[in-house]
């Protein structure tokens, strides 16, 4: 499944999950759902921070040797399985927290220490520890953007995770879209965010602007000679067409 692809099913699924918990009674049923939607969100954030890919982007920090490694060590996690992927996060997350410890103002660093955590709690699955590990999820995305205000994957990442956590848990959609919207004014051909705020968009049952956006996807990916984007972008278009 591509980045943009995982993007929607998780996005649904954390939809989902929020309806569930409104409709419930009782603080145990509460807390579980609570909870599967905080997996959900890592999971998105994980899938979009990766979108991130080996091409060096005109914001993007250019970090240390360190941080490098450890960022490449994520991105090779998400293509392995089982012990190969735990293990790669494990060097990846060690090499991140060594980089911070050197420099603690590479931003790079901290990007590669978030899109380990937020890998590790994708691989988890839903746990209490990945409640506690939100926390640290967002401390490495906060801090990272904190440094490097403009980097459009870190501004992509927190605003896709803002729209997907729930709000007691400090999500915030209005925040997340404005994020994403702020990574497309620096990148206007990032298709992965284009398609991120399209699908908010047909979420928030904005359906025009979800077209709109969905469509500029496209013709960005063609312009790229992206098929993987181009593909997404077209499935997203069919989706909103059968919606409207």
């Amino acid at each position: 499944m591509t980045p943009s692809g995982a993007a929607r099913f998780v996005r649904r699924r954390a939809a989902q999950t929020l309806r569930r918990l409104a409709s419930s009674v009782g603080r145990g049923r509460r807390l579980a759902r609570t909870l599967t939607c905080t997996a959900c969100g890592a999971a998105l954030l994980v899938t979009l921070l990766l979108a991130a890919n080996a091409v060096t982007r005109a914001a993007e920090p250019t970090g240390t040797p360190a941080s490098r490694e450890a960022l490449a060590l994520c991105h090779q996690a998400q293509k392995a399985s089982g012990k190969e992927r735990d293990a790669l996060l494990e060097q990846s997350l060690e090499r991140a927290d060594a980089a911070i410890a050197e420099k603690d103002d590479d931003a790079l660093a901290h990007f590669a220490r978030f899109c380990a955590l937020g890998e590790q709690a994708r691989a988890a699955g839903v746990s209490l520890s990945n409640l506690v590990k939100l926390w640290a999820i967002r401390d490495a995305i906060d801090r990272t953007l904190e440094l490097a205000p403009d980097f459009p994957d870190a501004l992509l990442g927190k605003g896709a995770f803002l729209m997907s956590v729930p709000r007691l848990l400090g999500g915030s959609p209005k925040e997340g879209e404005r994020l994403v919207r702020r990574a497309l004014e620096i990148e206007p051909d990032y298709v992965g965010a284009r398609l991120v705020l399209a699908e908010a968009l047909l979420e928030d049952d904005r359906k025009s602007e979800a077209r709109e956006e969905a469509s500029r996807a496209l013709a960005s990916a063609e312009a790229k000679n992206d098929p993987e984007g181009v593909a997404d972008a077209r499935r997203l278009l069919a989706t909103i067409d059968a919606e409207s």
